[in-house]
């Protein structure tokens, strides 16, 4: 009779986790874009606002772009992916932050509020991320033939580093709090050494070796060869952003199953 009642147990609780991570996504839903004039529309307008800065400045000083004839479309390939990164690492975060008085409740858990941030702001970066990459296609004559196994693989790279990485600061923001003003020190410099505004192959050997222990610059590289026939990124490794992300996910998830308490109670 066990034997029956345990897959029923575990579906219902399946069940139960993904209606709790539901309704976590429709609250930040409410809270995060349903309460700000423009709502959406401002995590569209932030990224195009930015690749148009950047592709303004860089058409003044050089002719073309490192690839193609496009600074937009050059620029895009690159920011894109990071912005997806950097939203969903510092968005999981602050997951147990913003869900606090939540978590007080039985039927949450600490890896729910994880989950519904990650799949609500995954989804709102692949929103954005066709929306900007189709109104550039129509609007400028970019002659481009989309790859699009490249173009998935970069944006899974760059969702689960995201992940891992939001989920191990996740836990550390919760035990030491002075690690969230290190941590925006640490990765200020990362949108300039994650190949947003350069080839990496256009480096000199030197900054190559150091920056190839970037998983950014890897996800940009192989985002670009989904929009550039011409493009071989021979360096990126996408076993080698996989491996750190499951390694981070890892050690996450055992110091939050075992300070998750402590976090809770601060």
């Amino acid at each position: 009779m066990t034997s029956y009642l345990a897959p029923d147990a575990m579906r219902a609780r399946r069940f139960k986790t993904a209606r709790t991570v539901l309704a976590l996504m429709l609250r930040e839903m409410s809270t995060t874009y349903g309460r700000s004039p423009g709502g959406y529309l401002w995590a569209v307008l932030e990224p195009v606002g930015a690749i148009a800065v950047l592709s303004f400045g860089f058409s003044l000083l050089v002719r073309n772009p490192a690839l193609g004839t496009s600074f937009i479309l050059f620029f895009a390939t690159g920011f894109l992916p990071f912005g997806m990164y950097n939203v969903l690492a510092n968005t999981i975060a602050r997951s147990l932050r913003f869900s606090r008085a939540l978590l007080a409740y039985p039927g949450v858990t600490p890896v729910d509020a994880i989950l519904a941030r990650f799949f609500l702001n995954a989804l709102t970066q692949m929103m954005v991320f066709y929306l900007v990459i189709a109104g550039i296609l129509i609007l400028f004559d970019t002659r481009t033939i989309l790859d699009f196994p490249p173009i998935l693989l970069s944006l899974l790279m760059s969702a689960l580093l995201g992940l891992a990485v939001g989920t191990m600061n996740c836990v550390l923001l919760g035990l030491f709090p002075i690690w969230e003003q290190i941590w925006s020190i640490v990765n200020r410099p990362l949108f300039l050494a994650s190949g947003i505004l350069f080839l990496l192959e256009d480096l000199p050997p030197l900054a190559q070796s150091i920056l190839w222990f970037n998983p950014l610059v890897h996800i940009t590289g192989i985002m670009r060869t989904g929009f550039y026939s011409t493009y071989d990124a021979a360096y990126a490794s996408p076993v080698y952003v996989f491996a750190l992300s499951a390694v981070l996910m890892f050690f996450g998830l055992l110091l939050l199953r075992r300070y998750d308490r402590i976090i809770l109670n601060q």
